[in-house]
């Protein structure tokens, strides 16, 4: 097979547990499976099932999280005329922000670590403001770099955190599962991350009544109908107070994820974790590559692999890599940059830096130790190619 940056690890489990799903339960949409999936998730967290909210996708997890605290806010009072604002690193998947601005709220940019390209907490706090609601760390590259900092400064500014931790199923934060703690956390369970339900994605919530909100919100803030669908039935005599979406997750891609999930712990982040392994050997002292820094207390199960290409040399290197049938990608263009979002504005130094430097490496549990030989012994010669 042709090597791939990023590919789904599926195989005959997953294609039985659907056809279980078409077969014997005939019923395609959200019901028992999901609430299945969604159990089988907050036991492997260590939370109650009420925690943990499924949806179809990462972006629907954020936005209804966002959504959740921004309907709390106003319904206590917010006092400011214009939109609620929440701190994100620019340097994320533009659904972070999309997310943001799909629950009325406002984005505010915000520059990052160059040694982790995670969020820089001291720009942060020069970008606080009356309206700043909530702050949205970004697990960039599976790396929860300072979450307690975090948290901390969220307490100290009256902020709610909504993690985007789209790359952190699996990893650990001083001991403790990312998912198992905070307020609102957010997974995705596209394609390509470290488990797939094919498309979907969850929340889980620290807070009992955004829970209820974001589980009412995906089934278009229909009340009560979450209990409805799991055991089969539906609400038939509605009652809704506010804005809603089609966003919660079907059996058949539950069905997936419950597979997916069995599989995480013994094939998928050992073999993730050994591929970024073997990567840090053969790439620490290569010349003109810098690796990205994590916290040797925090457990790291990588969903991507973005390097350092300095000098410069970023677009060289990677023309070189595709000319010998290595992919590669760019781990993102900054939100900030985007006409919607600002189109350069503000300036931020070390997100636009990192823009021209960051090179994303094949990684998935499909490669193997050769693959990764491979890449590196190419990436160094293009390296060296000046």
């Amino acid at each position: 097979m042709k090597m791939r940056l990023s590919r789904s690890i599926v195989g005959q489990a997953e294609a039985d547990a659907v056809r279980r799903v078409i077969l014997e339960d005939g019923y395609l949409g959200m019901g028992a499976e999901t609430r299945r999936f969604e159990a089988d998730l907050a036991t492997w967290l260590g939370v109650e099932p009420e925690q943990l909210i499924s949806v179809n996708s990462g972006t629907a997890a954020l936005h209804l999280a966002v959504d959740a605290v921004a309907a709390q806010a106003r319904a206590a009072g917010w006092p400011h005329a214009g939109p609620p604002e929440v701190l994100v690193p620019s340097l994320t998947f533009v659904a972070s922000f999309q997310a943001i601005t799909a629950a009325g709220c406002r984005p505010v940019a915000c520059d990052v670590r160059a040694d982790t390209a995670t969020l820089d907490l001291a720009d942060a706090a020069r970008r606080l403001g009356p309206r700043t609601l909530a702050i949205m760390p970004v697990h960039y590259a599976s790396n929860p770099w300072g979450l307690d900092e975090v948290h901390t400064f969220a307490a100290q500014h009256g902020l709610r955190v909504v993690e985007d931790a789209a790359h952190a199923l699996g990893c650990q934060h001083r001991g403790r599962k990312i998912g198992s703690f905070g307020d609102l956390v957010c997974f995705s369970f596209d394609g390509i991350k470290n488990i797939t339900s094919g498309e979907g994605g969850c929340v889980v919530a620290f807070d009992a009544h955004a829970a209820q909100l974001m589980a009412d919100a995906r089934l278009l803030s229909v009340q009560g109908d979450s209990q409805q669908r799991y055991t089969g039935g539906r609400s038939w005599e509605p009652q809704v107070t506010r804005q809603g979406w089609r966003y919660h997750l079907s059996n058949i891609m539950a069905a997936i994820g419950r597979v997916q999930l069995a599989r995480l712990d013994s094939e998928f982040i050992p073999a993730r974790r050994a591929l970024a392994a073997l990567y840090a050997e053969r790439l620490a002292h290569l010349s003109g590559v810098a690796l990205l820094h994590s916290d040797p207390a925090d457990f790291i199960v990588p969903h991507i692999l973005p390097v350092r290409i300095l000098d410069g040399r970023k677009e060289a290197v990677r023309a070189a890599l595709t000319a010998q049938g290595i992919p590669t990608g760019v781990h993102y263009r900054p939100n900030h940059l985007l006409r919607f979002f600002g189109d350069g504005q503000p300036s931020l130094p070390v997100t636009e830096r990192l823009y021209t430097e960051l090179l994303t490496l094949p990684l998935h549990p499909g490669l193997t130790p050769e693959d990764v030989d491979s890449v590196c012994s190419a990436l160094a010669a293009a390296v060296a190619a000046g």
